[in-house]
Formats: C-alpha cells, sequence, structure tokens
C-alpha cells in the first residue's frame, strides 16, 4: 500500500520532517502555516475534472466541468465513447481535451488501464501508466497523483507556480527547470507531496505581496 496523505496530522509530520531537512522550510513553514489538503475525487470523474481545468483560471474551470458534466450523464467511459458531434460541441471542450478524454475512456473500456493499477504503484510507476494514454502529461500525473491519490511522495516539477515559490524560497537565481527541481526534490522525499503543497501555498503568499512579480 501506498503511504497517503490523509488529514492535517499528515501534514504536520510531514512539515516537521522537512524543516529538519533544510532550514527554509522553516522559514517556508512560517509564512504559510498549515496548507490545505487539496483532495478531491478520484478515478475517471476525477481525472476528467483534471484534464477539464487545465490551463483555466479557477472560476472558468468550473464553469466549463458544470456545461461538461451536464452534458454527459451519467460521467462514464461508456457515455463519452457514445458522445456524437452535437455532444462535443455543447460540452465547451476543446479538440484537444477531447480528444484526451476520448483517450482515456477508450483506454479503460479497451481494459489498457485501469485505476485499480495505480494503486500500491511509485509516483514513478504512476507517471508511466497515465502517461501512456494519448494526451496525458506529466502534469496530469502529478495532480491525480498529488490530490487524487493522496500519495505522500507525490511532487509536481512541472508546475510553473511551484517552480516560482522554490525560486523565491531558496533563493535561486531563476526559475528551476523541471528536471532541476525534480533533482532538488530528492532530498525531500518521502515527503515531495508535503513540499508540494507547501511550495503551492508559498506561491499565494508572494502573489499577495506588493511589488513581487511571481
Amino acid at each position: 500500500m501506498i503511504e497517503r496523505i490523509t488529514c492535517d496530522a499528515d501534514l504536520e509530520e510531514g512539515m516537521a520532517a522537512l524543516a529538519a531537512i533544510h532550514p527554509h522550510w522553516q522559514a517556508i513553514v512560517e509564512r504559510t502555516g498549515l496548507p490545505p489538503l487539496r483532495l478531491r475525487e478520484g478515478g475517471f470523474p476525477g481525472l476528467a475534472a483534471i484534464i477539464v481545468s487545465q490551463q483555466l483560471s479557477v472560476a472558468s474551470a468550473r464553469a466549463v466541468w458544470n456545461r461538461f458534466e451536464s452534458v454527459f450523464l451519467p460521467l462514464t467511459p461508456e457515455r463519452l465513447l457514445a458522445a456524437t458531434d452535437d455532444d462535443m460541441r455543447l460540452s465547451g471542450l476543446s479538440r484537444p481535451k477531447q480528444r484526451t478524454l476520448l483517450a482515456l475512456a477508450a483506454a479503460l473500456a479497451e481494459k489498457r488501464f485501469a485505476f485499480e493499477m495505480l494503486e500500491g504503484a511509485t509516483p514513478e510507476q504512476v507517471h508511466g501508466l497515465m502517461t501512456a494514454i494519448t494526451g496525458i502529461g506529466p502534469w496530469t500525473a502529478d495532480v491525480y497523483l498529488l490530490f487524487c491519490l493522496g500519495h505522500r511522495d507525490g511532487f509536481a516539477a512541472g508546475d510553473l507556480a511551484i517552480q516560482e515559490a522554490a525560486r523565491h524560497a531558496f533563493g535561486l537565481g531563476e526559475r528551476p527547470k523541471p528536471a532541476e527541481l525534480a533533482a532538488m526534490a530528492e532530498a525531500w522525499r518521502p515527503w515531495r507531496g508535503v513540499a508540494a503543497r507547501l511550495l503551492w501555498a508559498y506561491y499565494a503568499v508572494l502573489k499577495r505581496r506588493e511589488g513581487i512579480n511571481a
């Protein structure tokens, strides 16, 4: 079984562990306090929601999701595979997102992929299984890993907000590239899932600070 983040006590344990690893983490914790758990539904609806919301503001993502969900009831792979052109038009989804969701639905229907395969898998294995589906990239896999699976050691080295937060928090000369941030994060195992939440929370602090171009 994978180690999961399920409650505030898990976050607090991870925050204490990170603060013991590097003094910068103590400073981050003092600025952010306890970050949100951000846990969400998993399975097909959960992953579909992540795909639909990509590259959209929170408000826009909510509006598009509500529209999409109203068209596809019940929200199942079979219903999506039976979609007509009118269904897709009414859903409000971009063509790339339509293709990704159809590829996911086909992989599930054909049993080439199952969410049960992710239970007990390492972050690297989850990445491999999910990104084998056309249109699903590392960021989508990371978000599912962190918030739908609640994996304690998930991370999102490709997320721009996390990169920018790390740049400020660790005094880096420039925003780290995904591979550079992933290498940094090796030292934060097995609490990278808490590190990701803290860096997102730290980014929110930066955004609120006057004069910071974050």
